[in-house]
């Protein structure tokens, strides 16, 4: 039976760049859906995107997390292609990309730019050192070696869309998806893919601060969620500390004068020690429920797989 492939991109004010994005793909991939969605655009990104064959869709809440979130509930594929209608990503990878997944060998594709052309073509040099900064931090908390963390261009199994639970609302999306992809153990593969900086009068969304700053956000949120033990033992294992730096010199005064001079001092020292057991304790308590969803995770995806073994069987 024929694999489905369904072409995402999220939009918002991208008139200059949409028309050439659309007819990219539909040239290197014929047989896909392409399906714009657009995000309150007042350019008339959607009429250009309807012209130049594209499926068009509507997400009236503000952000692509919130895109994202619509596209995969709405729409059933075997192979999901993500892109941004930027014309940022040449299209000669999708179909490589496309392939990973409907033979089983991934179920997310990144489209890896800071191996390539990315640090070159990027003329914005903090989006250059804050991709840096969310890889060292993802790959040193979660133990692996993503080399784009951020990256639009992606493929997605059905599996994996179908899945996926969104929690973003911006363009903090592509760390969860990475952080979610890593941590729950699916099949990643990636490809270096060569990167544009945009032409000329299409201009970016993205704020390098503020979205900066949600992004490394999401990065602790999701470590406390998924790691619980290793978030909460850090702060047990400072509260500890500060709890030895402060009572060891008046346990020490104890026993060379039999007093306790410095009361004040012992019972801080004592609340930080309660405050550390407290900390760790809470830690195994949510590494226990943390390992049982992922427990239960795994169950609801033997589920997804089933479904989608159904349907290809009826199809038939």
């Amino acid at each position: 039976m024929k694999k489905k492939i369904a072409v995402l991109i999220p939009c918002y004010n991208e008139a200059k760049t949409i028309e050439k994005v659309v007819k990219d793909y539909k040239k290197v991939l014929p047989e896909s859906d392409i399906y714009v969605y657009d995000n309150n655009s007042t350019d008339g990104t959607d009429e250009i995107a309807k012209k130049a064959g594209a499926i068009v869709r509507y997400e009236y809440r503000q952000g692509k997390g919130n895109v994202i979130r619509t596209m995969f509930r709405e729409i059933d594929a075997d192979c999901y292609l993500m892109i941004d209608g930027d014309d940022t990503y040449p299209a000669e990878n999708a179909k490589e990309m496309c392939e990973q997944v409907l033979c089983g060998k991934a179920d997310m594709v990144i489209g890896d730019r800071l191996s390539s052309t990315y640090f070159t073509e990027n003329k914005r040099p903090f989006h250059n050192f804050g991709n840096k900064i969310v890889r060292f931090l993802i790959n040193k908390l979660f133990k692996n070696n993503v080399k784009d963390i951020m990256t639009g261009y992606r493929a997605f199994s059905y599996e994996f869309a179908k899945g996926f639970p969104v929690l973003s609302k911006g363009f903090e999306i592509e760390t969860e998806m990475t952080i979610h992809a890593v941590d729950k153990n699916f099949k990643l593969v990636e490809i270096p893919v060569n990167y544009r900086d945009r032409p000329d009068g299409s201009v970016s969304k993205l704020n390098t601060y503020s979205d900066g700053l949600r992004v490394l956000k999401m990065i602790a949120t999701l470590f406390k969620e998924y790691k619980p033990f290793w978030f909460f033992g850090m702060f047990s294992f400072f509260f500890l500390l500060l709890s030895c730096i402060m009572g060891f010199p008046v346990v020490i005064e104890y026993f060379q004068i039999g007093l306790v001079p410095r009361f004040p001092t012992l019972i801080v020292s004592g609340i930080f020690l309660v405050l550390s057991i407290l900390l760790w304790i809470a830690g195994i308590i949510l590494e226990v429920i943390a390992k049982k969803h992922k427990q239960l995770y795994e169950l609801y995806l033997n589920t997804l797989k089933m479904k989608e073994d159904q349907s290809s069987r009826s199809s038939k």
